[in-house]
């Protein structure tokens, strides 16, 4: 993105008059009104009528389980956005049915049933048997010239994601999100916000709107927009994944990237010498577009794997010689993209020159809302009606519908441990909107340092997309480059670089399936814990923010401190490898003290799972991709389907592609035979080989009695040098077993069986004991609330260890409303991992707290994220919150609701545990 730091400071002046601007607006705001009752009713096919009075609404049914509910305020229905959104409605007639009962309205498909309550006029979704609930309006829909709003109950245990590539926890319960362009990309904004999120209640609703809004996910549910109509479509999917499908049946599924796309980027400006150019004239080696020659031939000699760049700065940059230059990227195989902040006058001459991708600029589209979803849309038109190549296009501020074109990913963010904290949440919870492609610049544009910027690039290796952003960083090596390249780094850090990178490499296959994946399903490649996982009540909520899948294989929990310890790795249920030692673990658990040394991310591996690699390359086109490798972690039953297709142009789309089925049938632990079963390819595009060789690394505890390859024993050989040079056999070592199978039509299934191994034996999880921490020596920091005239309400009272006295927010005079928060100083540094709170022991039961959120901090000033959120029970017992260990002398609780529904807090004990030392 680069903005020039004066433009930075110019868009948020602008941002905040424009807030000052709205802020005025809403003092002179019109009176709500809300849906009266219904007065009357008629069908249509799938498309039920109600009026309440003057005014109507219109339920459509887009399928059984979707479908749009639109209010017209005085019986007009206003549709600004057309298409451009809800691009498929069109499913064909659903069977609905309209019955009367006493109380309300029975909408009826073959899947749910609609509640419309006649006085007044209230919706609530249920499943099919009308006793299921999936939604329900506490209120009316509500309105105003300048607002539209829907609020729903909250469920006891309902939690909530989306709304886009949020910064920061994706887990939303009990939190306020705007959904509005802001441009500024920090902890807690939206980079690309959608006007869209989904419930593990097991819905959906996207609203079909350009206007900014706030969703409240607080009691009740308060989703806004402002402009003076509503209109929404809702999906009733059985379980998170399938409403995601639903959404982009109607929003468009995940585009589907070019090949090269998921290979390491490299963006700055080479033709500095442009007098134009708005950064420095006087670059090293960035004086001419040509000169980015120079740094693909460094990226080739540093044995770093790359596939693209975009050698021009949006902001006067521009470029010498394009197609020339192209030319000899291509040669060097690398493709060219450039990026834009005035538009796209020139598009059809670029992409006719061989440029292939175009990243768009917040100087451009930084207004956000329609304006920048035509310009994405502009770009992909550019580069679709101009060549026969799909789109690859990066913006900001996306929007609901962006998913199907284009990268979005989190601006302008620095290279530091607190900035990548955050971005594990914010790429993983996009996945939630749909967004598979979301993405960070490595160890961010400014800033940044050895250290950060190798364990930045370390994770974004799992995610499809990732890129560097050169320029603006911290001098190195010299005050001439201020380079972000993953070369320009003193030996031991290139080291862990090329490392990943070459994994990244070897992994295409299995990333570029997981990409097919998202593009049929909308299921994200990057997926939170509780895609995979939904009922487990540890992966529904942000004590697995910091931590992700990676497709359907990998767990992977990025270290973004400066430590050399990992802890808090939640693995859940099954059994998980260790990818660097082998180790199996048994789930679930929480891994503490796990050993990640500078040059070690930890990953672990689902046992079952297979996954396709790529002999080692640099770029796509540098070799045949022969032999192919299954890495086979055996547990049961299990497959893995392989896609492939030319993988640059758009043939896909007429069916131009394969997949190979690949299925393991194995023992679920002790001693048996493993059989791999290589399906036949079906399908064709250009360039699929006729043949081509298999390798298999199968993970087990030791040799096995024999192989065979469809029948046929196989070659065992005691050395590896033997084995590799045999075009047949299998060889064992350190609990791998490999096996080669020479070249195989791809056309033909064979199958591979390695009888009698011993699968590995789980160890259990380690964990580190942790002790309560005594009070002595704590105080109270700051209460925002207490009663000391009433009663002897205190806040002192919740930590002198005596649960007959009690802290109770203020209830004589005037008291205040929720939220109240108490912040306690241990009186020295812990590892804190954990507080626990005792309600009120007496016969009261005002202040209960329900809602709650923990926080640690160093200084008792900067707290950061919750370390923990959630629900107390309703009852008198101690309540034990636990979260990963955090160094720490400080705590603060803070209660966000009552279990009454009161505005109280009370407690009568607070304490806290550390880990021993």
């Amino acid at each position: 993105m680069r903005v020039p730091r004066p433009l930075r400071r110019l868009i948020g002046v602008l941002s905040l008059l424009a807030l000052l601007a709205f802020g005025q607006q809403a003092q002179a705001q019109p009176a709500e009104r809300t849906l009266g009752a219904i007065t009357g009713i008629s069908q249509d096919g799938s498309t039920v009528a109600i009026s309440a009075g003057s005014d109507r609404v219109r339920v459509a049914f887009l399928q059984p389980d979707v479908f749009r509910l639109w209010l017209g305020p005085g019986g007009s229905f206003a549709d600004p956005v057309g298409r451009a959104i809800l691009t498929s409605t069109d499913f064909g007639p659903v069977r609905t049915t309209v019955t009367e009962t006493t109380d309300y309205y029975k909408i009826e498909t073959d899947a749910v049933v609609l509640r419309a309550y006649q006085k007044p006029l209230r919706f609530a979704l249920y499943r099919k048997d009308n006793q299921t609930l999936v939604w329900q309006e506490s209120a009316g829909l509500t309105w105003s010239t300048s607002a539209a709003r829907q609020r729903l109950v909250r469920g006891q245990d309902e939690q909530f994601y989306g709304t886009g590539l949020r910064l920061g926890a994706w887990a939303l319960r009990d939190k306020t999100v705007p959904v509005r362009v802001d441009n500024k990309w920090n902890e807690g904004n939206n980079a690309s916000p959608a006007p869209f999120y989904l419930s593990t209640n097991g819905y959906g609703v996207v609203r079909n709107t350009w206007s900014p809004g706030s969703y409240a996910f607080t009691s009740p549910v308060q989703t806004t927009h402002e402009e003076g109509r509503f209109d929404a479509v809702y999906f009733a999917g059985q379980g998170l994944k399938d409403v995601l499908d639903r959404y982009t049946d109607v929003t468009g599924k995940p585009f589907l990237a070019p090949i090269y796309g998921l290979e390491m980027g490299h963006a700055d400006c080479w033709n500095a010498s442009n007098p134009e150019y708005q950064g420095d004239h006087n670059r090293v080696d960035h004086q001419t577009t040509p000169d980015v020659l120079k740094y693909a031939e460094q990226a080739r000699a540093a044995d770093m794997p790359s596939g693209w760049f975009l050698p021009n700065d949006g902001y006067g940059c521009g470029y010498t010689k394009l197609p020339e230059t192209v030319k000899s990227l291509q040669d060097k195989g690398f493709y060219t993209g450039l990026w834009t902040s005035t538009g796209l006058k020139n598009v059809k001459e670029e992409v006719r020159a061989g440029s292939r991708m175009i990243k768009t600029d917040v100087a451009w589209i930084g207004g956000g809302y329609q304006k920048a979803f035509e310009g994405v849309q502009q770009a992909v038109s550019g580069i679709e009606d101009n060549s026969d190549a799909r789109r690859f296009v990066w913006t900001v501020d996306g929007w609901a519908g962006t998913q199907r074109n284009a990268v979005v990913w989190t601006g302008d963010t620095e290279g530091d441990w607190d900035n990548m904290r955050w971005h594990v949440p914010a790429i993983t919870g996009a996945g939630f909107s749909a967004l598979n492609y979301a993405a960070g610049d490595v160890d961010g544009i400014f800033a940044g340092s050895p250290d950060t910027y190798s364990r930045d690039l370390q994770w974004k290796a799992f995610t499809p997309v990732l890129m560097s952003m050169s320029g603006w960083g911290a001098k190195n090596p010299t005050s001439a480059y201020q380079d972000k390249q993953p070369w320009r780094f003193d030996a031991a850090h290139q080291e862990i670089n090329r490392r990943y990178l070459k994994l990244k490499m070897r992994l295409t296959p299995y990333f570029y399936s997981m990409a097919r994946v998202a593009h049929e399903t909308g299921v994200p490649t990057t997926r939170a814990m509780v895609l995979e996982y939904p009922n487990d009540p540890i992966a529904r909520g942000n004590q697995t923010s910091q931590q992700f899948l990676a497709g359907d294989a990998f767990l992977v929990a990025p270290v973004t401190s400066a430590t050399s310890t990992r802890d808090g790795i939640y693995l859940p249920a099954g059994t998980w490898t260790d990818y660097w030692t082998g180790t199996v673990y048994q789930g679930p658990g929480t891994f503490d003290g796990y050993q990640a040394p500078l040059d070690r991310l930890p990953l672990f591996v689902k046992g079952g799972a297979i996954v396709p690699m790529w002999p080692q390359l640099n770029h796509h086109r540098e070799k045949p991709k022969t032999p192919i490798t299954f890495d086979v972690y055996p547990n049961g039953s299990s497959s893995f389907e392989l896609y492939e297709d030319d993988g640059v142009t758009r043939r896909f789309q007429r069916g131009e592609h394969a997949k190979q089925q690949v299925s393991v049938s194995a023992p679920t632990g002790g001693r048996g035979d493993v059989t791999v079963r290589v399906g036949a390819s079906v399908g064709d595009y250009a360039g699929k080989p006729a043949s081509r060789g298999y390798e298999l690394a199968v993970h087990v505890a030791g040799a096995p009695g024999k192989v065979t390859l469809g029948g046929s024993a196989l070659t065992g050989y005691t050395k590896r040098a033997d084995y590799e040079a045999a075009a047949t056999g299998w060889f064992f070592e350190r609990g791998v077993l490999h096996v080669r199978t020479g070249s195989q039509s791809i056309g033909a299934a064979f199958t591979i069986t390695a009888e009698g191994v011993q699968l590995p034996v789980p160890q259990a999880i380690p964990t580190r004991a942790d002790e309560p921490i005594a009070k002595s020596g704590w105080s109270v920091k700051h209460v925002d609330s207490q009663e000391t005239a009433g009663e002897n309400g205190a806040a002192a009272n919740a930590i002198d260890d005596n649960p007959g006295t009690q802290w109770h927010t203020q209830w004589s005079g005037t008291g205040s409303a929720l939220p109240h928060e108490i912040q306690l100083d241990l009186g020295a540094t812990h590892e804190i991992t954990g507080l626990s709170y005792l309600p009120r022991q007496d016969s009261g039961v005002n202040g209960g707290i329900k809602g709650y959120e923990v926080y640690v901090s160093t200084d008792g000033t900067s707290w950061g994220q919750a370390v923990a959120t959630g629900n107390f029970a309703a009852d008198k017992g101690e309540k034990l919150v636990s979260f990963a260990a955090k160094t720490g002398r400080y705590l603060r609780l803070r209660a966000t609701s009552e279990i009454n529904g009161g505005t109280w807090t009370s407690a009568a004990e607070i304490g806290a545990r550390r880990l021993k030392k």
